[in-house]
């Protein structure tokens, strides 16, 4: 009886597939009905089959336009999936991004939050509305108490205008920050801190530009943490690289800046008027996000990042609803909080902030403006570029710190004026590990695993 019963169900899932009406939705598999598309089309679309697998487009046929972007357009917008022109007759299939949008749109989104106010005094009105609103937004107000633990640091090492340290902290309990100090090898009195966090770049904070960068900014007279991303680098002791991607992981990161700017400002040698923060793609998004919640900071420099139409693509950026916040904002609005400080966009022709000069960087000029500190913002475009944090970015960079920060840009430089990182030592990874080679001097109290992350974060917050 029971094989009888399984019999007809299996009869009557057949069945109901192939009801090709109303009945059955005019269902087609996804891709069947990109076959089909390609063939009438006379286009090629390239996917993985893991993509489509699985998928099932109702109204199949009923969806067809005579132009194959509006099919596909029609094929795709309700499985929140679409595709990219890579050439003529050639797409391909990915997944719909919430956080790209056409520059047009993003541009015109600009205005409609720009239009919300026409003076100095409903700037500031709207300022303070959307940074009480961030705060609420990135589930830091209050903030959490810090607990009572000493930073772990390493030996210093010592290197040609500088040294390097590895320090972590403990931003939650049993939760930590890594990073590496670098320092000038002689200095007298008080000096610049520079926070540099890590970009979505493979190799985290160990990378060559990384070490190139802090290195450069410690022998021109400053003090540069650099420091790896949530669930990144040396934190993947205690987290798994996925969890990176999760909407945590943005609340975890500010809280992570904001205890390393407490620990280098309780230095002595920190001096408190000259606070610098820079940082690539995601940690470009990061360094405008922070600037705007932490007044202490005094310079920004986000390279390769900020965009109208681009939201920020890792959960680390766009995982909580900061851009909810007062009626909807953008990242080019949150950047407009920083001023009058000093900040620097560094933008390229390879990523989405090619744009950059034509309309996103006359709005916050004439933010400045209000406050009437339009030179005090710099756009350098690299239209050439792609999007990485390069040696003319860095340039870019050094030239402004060393403006705003008076620091010694001579100190990198060779006998031809040029910038000179030759200089500098490129550690191996292992040398930059905090916690040993194998994690062997990870605290025991550590936690361990997202789960746990949670709990400690709701316990913090709830005190």
């Amino acid at each position: 009886m029971r094989s009888v019963c399984l019999f007809i169900l299996v009869l009557t899932i057949n069945y109901s597939k192939a009801q090709y009406n109303t009945d059955g939705a005019y269902k087609k598999t996804l891709k069947e009905v990109l076959t089909n598309i390609e063939q009438h089309f006379g286009v090629k679309i390239k996917y993985a089959d893991s993509m489509v697998a699985g998928k099932y487009v109702a109204y199949a046929q009923w969806r067809y336009r005579n132009n194959v972007e509006t099919t596909l357009s029609n094929v795709l917008t309700p499985l929140d999936m679409k595709v990219k022109k890579e050439k003529d007759k050639v797409y391909k299939l990915s997944n719909y991004e919430y956080y790209r949008w056409q520059p047009e749109e993003g541009w015109a989104e600009l205005d409609r939050i720009a239009a919300q106010y026409h003076n100095l005094a409903q700037w500031e009105q709207r300022k303070q509305t959307l940074k009480a609103d961030l705060w609420k937004a990135i589930q830091l107000q209050p903030i959490p108490a810090a607990p009572n633990t000493k930073p772990i640091a390493t030996n210093i090492r010592k290197f040609n205008g500088y040294t390097v340290q590895n320090i972590a902290i403990e931003i939650l309990p049993g939760l930590f920050i890594n990073g590496s100090l670098y320092k000038p090898a002689t200095y007298k009195g008080k000096i610049p801190v520079i926070l540099n966090p890590d970009g979505h770049w493979e190799k985290q904070r160990y990378r060559p530009d990384c070490q190139y960068r802090c290195a450069a900014l410690a022998k021109m007279g400053a003090m540069a943490f650099s420091y790896d991303l949530f669930a990144w680098g040396e934190s993947q002791l205690q987290f798994k690289l996925e969890d990176h991607r999760r909407s945590l992981s943005l609340t975890i990161q500010a809280l992570g800046s904001i205890r390393i700017l407490d620990y280098l400002l309780s230095l002595t040698d920190a001096d408190t008027s000259r606070v610098a923060i820079t940082g690539g793609s995601g940690a470009g998004s990061h360094t405008v996000l922070i600037t705007a919640l932490d007044n202490r900071i005094k310079v920004s420099a986000p390279v390769a990042a900020i965009s109208s139409y681009f939201y920020g693509g890792c959960p680390c950026e766009s995982g909580m609803p900061i851009h909810d916040c007062a009626g909807r904002t953008n990242n080019v609005e949150i950047a407009a909080m920083a001023a009058p400080r000093p900040q620097l966009l560094v933008s390229d022709g390879g990523d989405w902030t090619d744009k950059t000069p034509e309309h996103d960087f006359p709005y916050l000029q004439k933010m400045y403006g209000l406050y009437g500190k339009t030179s005090v913002v710099e756009n350098v475009h690299l239209p050439n570029e792609k999007h990485d944090f390069g040696i003319n970015k860095r340039t870019a960079v050094y030239n402004f710190m060393a403006k705003y920060l008076q620091l010694n840009l001579n100190a990198i430089k060779d006998a031809y004026n040029n910038i000179d990182e030759t200089t500098i030592t490129i550690e191996k990874e292992e040398a930059l590990y905090v916690f040993g080679n194998k994690g062997e001097k990870l605290p025991s109290h550590a936690i361990k695993g997202f789960q746990m992350l949670e709990k400690v974060f709701s316990e913090a917050v709830s005190h």
